[in-house]
């Protein structure tokens, strides 16, 4: 059976059974590639309790159901994901960085425009966030599994307790490499916040999870909402 060229749709043959079901999976993927908005592009791994027709830029580095599949669109339909690879111009809306951004046939980049800068020939600065929630596990310290981008120039990261944690009478916020570098001490009750700006701008050479270390003891449980702000460059085009 032959597919369409740009979307893969299948196409009916003469005569055939059960149309219907070729029917189906034609408007189950314009369904979820038509106004393709995705909760975000830095999750490398499937989040463990998706919503049906939820869908998502696999990160770099993809693991589990989706190893191989960065870059690609995730999408969870009758039980499974679906990964469908995407064609130069495509255009998603990131819910996680609140911004459109491209797939430029290499990876997917923020589109030109609002706070930034564009040359005539696509070298960009733009600025991005990152944003996610957090359930904090049982330990003295988990890693979030969205992540900093590749090669963010990284400002800062802020963030707000959106469930009081326990096990700990604090907890820092930083990366594997610096358990501080955003903050210390930071109140462990529901609404407490923290806004943890960068020293100095740093930039991260690869996909970046941040994390939550316990002070005071060991965590038993709780919930963060993270946000990352940074900024992006991006070379020119021919």
């Amino acid at each position: 059976m032959s597919d369409t060229t740009h979307l893969g749709l299948p196409f009916l043959e003469a005569a055939q059974a059960q149309k219907h079901v070729t029917v189906n999976a034609a408007l189950a993927r314009l369904d979820a590639l038509v106004h393709l908005s995705v909760k975000d592009r830095t999750h490398a791994a499937p989040p463990s309790s998706p919503a049906d027709g939820e869908r998502y830029i696999v990160g770099a580095l993809a693991t589990g159901a989706w190893a191989g599949a960065s870059g690609k669109v995730a999408v969870w339909s009758d039980g499974a994901w679906a990964l469908l690879a995407p064609e130069i111009g495509w255009r998603a809306w990131d819910g996680g960085a609140g911004e459109f951004v491209y797939w430029s046939g290499a990876n997917w980049q923020a589109e030109p425009g609002g706070a930034g800068a564009t040359s005539p020939h696509g070298a960009a600065t733009t600025f991005g966030i990152v944003e996610g929630d957090h359930t904090i596990a049982a330990s003295a310290s988990n890693d979030t599994s969205f992540a900093i981008p590749d090669r963010a120039i990284v400002l800062g990261v802020t963030g707000r307790v959106l469930a009081s944690i326990t096990g700990a009478t604090s907890w820092n916020l930083g990366v594997a490499a610096d358990a501080t570098r955003y903050g210390n001490g930071i109140g462990a009750s529901a609404g407490s916040t923290v806004i943890g700006p960068s020293g100095s701008p740093v930039t991260y050479w690869g996909a970046t999870p941040l994390r939550v270390s316990a002070v005071g003891g060991s965590f038993t449980g709780g919930k963060v909402r993270l946000a990352v702000h940074y900024v992006a460059i991006t070379g020119p085009g021919v």
